[in-house]
């Protein structure tokens, strides 16, 4: 379906997929970076994990979520996600994950400022577990972009 992007579609789609793998491998290194930001707290290699981190931020995440998200709602739109379109149940579904992974980097940017304070208050071993929520996350969302299950 080419909708009102015509012949733009499959450029919208690929760029859309370009900026996801940019934004999922930012989304899987970060926690890696806050397991080791928070092993090191009260040395100073601390401060080379907070640089790190916004560097992270300012130059793949924050990029990346945007124009994920601007690409994003036009493939929906584009697909007629507000016409009422039948059988987009996984769009809706792909949708709430993409809107708890955007939550999820929020939490970590978040932590990732409070460990810039000094104050983290997860184990390490919890970092590494939420760590995995991204990679969970993605193939959710991938089996729901290609199967299209409902």
């Amino acid at each position: 379906m080419t909708g009102f992007l015509g012949t733009a579609y499959l450029w919208v789609k690929a760029f859309h997929i370009i900026f996801v793998i940019f934004w999922m491998a930012g989304l899987f290194l970060l926690p890696r970076y806050l397991v080791h930001h928070q092993e090191a707290l009260g040395t100073p290699e601390a401060a080379a994990w907070e640089k790190r981190e916004a560097l992270l931020r300012r130059m793949i995440l924050g990029p990346s979520i945007g124009i994920v998200w601007l690409l994003g709602i036009t493939l929906a739109l584009n697909v007629g996600l507000l016409d009422g379109q039948p059988g987009l149940g996984w769009l809706h579904a792909k949708l709430l994950l993409v809107f708890a992974l955007s939550g999820y980097q929020g939490w970590a940017v978040g932590y990732s400022k409070k460990l810039a304070h000094g104050q983290g208050s997860l184990s390490p071993r919890r970092l590494r577990i939420l760590g995995e929520v991204p990679a969970l996350a993605v193939v959710l969302v991938v089996v729901l972009a290609v199967v299209k299950p409902f």
